[in-house]
């Protein structure tokens, strides 16, 4: 029996005007980002459906406007009689979203918990110290020696976001990551992109960050899961709220193995793959890394009606 799985995107993926149409029109979205407005005691209904754009990519104000949009989507889907996935998944800020909709976690205390995340991942490191880059075509063995190679006295440089296999984002101090672009550049990698990112995030240099969030964390409920998620940690399936817990805890300073998680799914019998949120980019991934899997995607009404069709 062809399984699917409900995947969620993280930053980069947000947009002025996400989630307004289905705001607009349907009352499950509308409760939602009411619900995130009162959580938060701002309006992040606001910042989501008319920017600025500058202040909706703050990384505070991004990580709870993808999650609000995200959970508001799926809300819609619910009440409107999608079927429930088998699986979950998010990548990075994502798996917050894949645990509300499997039940583990309330969205009023994620939408609380990534609004300090997002300010604690942009308070661990000054601007201008980490950066992050795009490494296109190169295996992540190459890549993690030579990350190896350029971190030394006390420089971090390492894998952040095991994309696909010819996608790889490392992050780390800003002039280890500036030597490892050109290394691996002379290795091979068809391209080496810096990011416009304003902190290194998924790399040892977040370990503030993490202790922060783990205070937080401890602090909320956690129930055990309705549908598994394969973690970004582990690549590894979980249906165990204290596990889930502990995994959000270790995400902040460790690569998100989102290739390996999709490869899981799959071997898991999924076959169809679909991303709830703002943009198209787990979409992307997953076809870069499975030309064989269907993925389909819900950012706006129209969206809701095609999938809805091919489902």
């Amino acid at each position: 029996m062809p399984k699917i799985a409900f995947v969620f995107p993280g930053q980069g993926s947000q947009a002025v005007g996400m989630g307004k149409d289905f705001y607009e029109n349907f009352a499950p979205a509308r409760e939602c980002f009411q619900k995130a407005d009162e959580a938060l005691g701002f309006s992040i209904t606001r910042l989501c459906f008319d920017g600025p754009m500058e202040e909706l990519t703050l990384t505070q104000n991004t990580q709870p406007a993808i999650l609000t949009t995200s959970i508001a989507i799926y809300e819609v889907m619910k009440a409107e009689g999608f079927p429930a996935p088998d699986f979950v998944a998010g990548h990075s800020l994502g798996e917050y979203s894949a645990l509300v909709t499997a039940e583990a976690l309330s969205f009023d205390n994620a939408v609380r918990v990534v609004h300090n995340r997002g300010r604690y991942m942009q308070e661990a490191v000054p601007v201008g110290i980490g950066s992050m880059a795009a490494i296109l075509g190169l295996d992540i063995q190459t890549i993690e020696q030579t990350c190896g190679e350029v971190a030394k006295n006390g420089k971090v440089c390492s894998p952040a976001n095991i994309n696909s296999p010819s996608q790889i984002v490392i992050a780390g101090h800003t002039e280890a990551v500036d030597e490892a672009i050109e290394a691996l550049k002379q290795k091979g990698a068809k391209r080496a992109i810096k990011l416009n990112v304003s902190a290194p995030f998924h790399c040892k240099l977040m370990m503030p960050a993490q202790e922060k969030l783990a205070s937080d964390l401890e602090k909320i409920n956690f129930c055990d899961l309705k549908f598994p998620i394969v973690e970004n940690v582990s690549a590894e399936l979980n249906t165990n709220g204290e596990r889930a817990r502990k995994a959000l805890i270790e995400q902040v300073s460790s690569p998100v193995r989102w290739a390996e998680s999709v490869s899981r799914l799959i071997q898991e019998g999924v076959d169809t793959f679909i991303e709830i949120g703002p943009g198209k980019v787990l979409s992307g991934l997953i076809k870069q890394i499975n030309r064989d899997v269907r993925c389909l995607n819900i950012e706006n009404i129209q969206n809701l009606e095609q999938t809805r069709r091919n489902l």
